[in-house]
């Protein structure tokens, strides 16, 4: 029927095409804002990945140096609009799915508005986008800054390869083959002398994973630094392997599971086993390091959930997503608290019960982008370039602060929302919940998202909270 119709409206729907893309250009010439600016910055690779997402849309992109534009007056004027545009302000209260989509904020791009056009040079393709250092030969070790979002793939080829890596849990600036530079928390430290394998190979591996990766690999002479920790210090430790499992099947969100699945096997390509609700009483925990719980409905009986919380408390990592963090602390795997409602009984406090389905809905959570603060120098904070994170928000999981105050590692600004619509209600819980947080479980530790940080598999600028608690999960001590 819709193939008929198509060709029967052939020269309304053409005339309508015409009209959709005429009607841009004007309506582009109409606004103030005449494009969107935004640097190159230290993530690179994160940054090529969403000029990538513009270049798929037919966006015309300019450059000048790291400067980049995305001028407005183009026939996708209004996918640039949806890209860049934030709003908080809606005439309905009550949303199909989620109410903000600024994509511009997936991959915590600090871009900024544009009254005049700005001038440059067409990008055409991702080639020569920037330059990678040529890796010069060491006799002591090489170095990789942390802020880079290809950083985990490269660490999962490193232990995958037998090659020791350590982590600097404090930053410091060193006399480099390329001059001096600075190294931020987290940054990798590649040791030459305590190898398995020869200089020369290990030479040949750090080249193809700088080909394979697109990142800047340094080479030291010597472990003293020109300011802050030295290279033989306590603060640099090493990475070990960890072997991921996630918990899957019935009552289990399967786009969260598929998420992780996607992040891990796409964009890390590190396994991860996905282990049935149905078996997990056959299955042996020890040959793991790390849990996933996503979303879900767990019922677990007594004997496993002490299975999880004996296996946690031996040094293990469990990380959770919305209702998994729920489920941890509604069976006090954990010591946290999710916020209480209040529900004061008001006299005569009626509504009309045709506005019973709208009251109900607008309370529930589609989508919003609040603006948050993390912790750089905490482990699931290595690898950001500043302190400020646009999350996604679709649940109504709310998570108060710990009692640790070590322990909230991403909190919400004190006006956090920056895309979507919200409730008063709602608002006034996010200002007494926390984003993520880190419980003490015995000797180990639950890594707890209230939100998703791996949503549609789009949201590059949250994805590398979740791949540090995979990898330097085990490195999180609970003050």
């Amino acid at each position: 029927t819709t193939i008929k119709a198509s060709v029967a409206m052939k020269g309304e729907l053409m005339e309508y095409q015409q009209r959709f893309f005429a009607s841009a250009l004007t309506d582009a010439d109409k606004k103030r804002i005449k494009g969107y600016s935004f640097t190159l910055g230290k993530d690179r690779n994160k940054t090529k990945a969403f000029i990538d997402k513009l270049l798929i849309h037919d966006l015309k992109v300019t450059r000048n140096g790291n400067d980049f534009f995305v001028p407005t007056k183009q026939k996708n004027y209004r996918t640039i609009r949806s890209i860049f545009e934030t709003n908080t302000e809606f005439r309905d209260s009550v949303f199909y799915d989620a109410s903000s989509w600024s994509i511009a904020n997936f991959y915590d791009i600090d871009y900024s508005p544009s009254t005049k056009e700005i001038d440059g040079s067409i990008v055409n393709s991702l080639e020569n986008l920037y330059e990678i250092n040529e890796i010069e030969k060491s006799n002591y070790a090489y170095l990789i800054n942390s802020v880079d979002y290809n950083i985990p793939a490269v660490i999962n080829y490193l232990v995958n390869n037998e090659i020791i890596v350590s982590s600097a849990f404090k930053p410091f600036q060193i006399q480099t083959s390329n001059g001096l530079k600075s190294f931020d928390y987290g940054s990798l430290v590649i040791p030459i002398s305590i190898q398995k394998i020869d200089s020369d190979k290990l030479y040949e591996k750090l080249n193809l994973i700088q080909k394979k990766y697109q990142i800047d690999i340094y080479s030291t002479p010597s472990g003293l630094s020109s300011s802050g920790i030295d290279l033989g210090s306590r603060f640099v430790t090493p990475i070990k392997k960890q072997k991921a499992m996630m918990l899957v099947g019935t009552g289990v969100s399967s786009y969260e599971a598929g998420e992780v699945w996607h992040l891990l096997d796409q964009r890390v390509g590190m396994p991860i086993s996905k282990i049935p609700i149905r078996n997990f009483d056959r299955v042996s925990l020890d040959e793991y390091s790390t849990m996933v719980i996503v979303s879900g409905r767990y019922n677990f009986n007594d004997v496993q959930i002490k299975k999880i919380k004996d296996w946690a408390s031996n040094g293990n990592t469990i990380i959770s997503i919305g209702t998994g963090s729920k489920f941890l602390i509604d069976e006090k795997i954990v010591s946290e608290k999710l916020l209480k409602e209040e529900n004061e009984i008001q006299e005569n406090n009626f509504q009309p019960y045709e506005d019973a389905q709208d009251n109900r809905g607008k309370e529930q959570i589609g989508g919003i982008i609040l603006k948050s603060i993390i912790d750089l120098s905490h482990p699931l904070g290595f690898g950001y370039e500043n302190n400020l994170v646009p999350v996604y928000k679709n649940n109504t999981v709310w998570i108060e602060p710990s009692q640790n105050e070590y322990s909230s590692v991403v909190r919400y600004t004190e006006n956090p929302l920056m895309d979507g619509f919200i409730t008063q209600n709602n608002s006034n819980k996010i200002n007494k919940t926390v984003s993520l947080l880190v419980s003490k479980v015995g000797n180990g530790r639950a890594v707890m998202f209230s939100n998703n940080p791996n949503f549609r598999g789009s949201w590059y600028g949250t994805n590398r909270m979740f791949l540090n608690a995979i990898l330097l999960g085990d490195k999180i001590r609970v003050p």
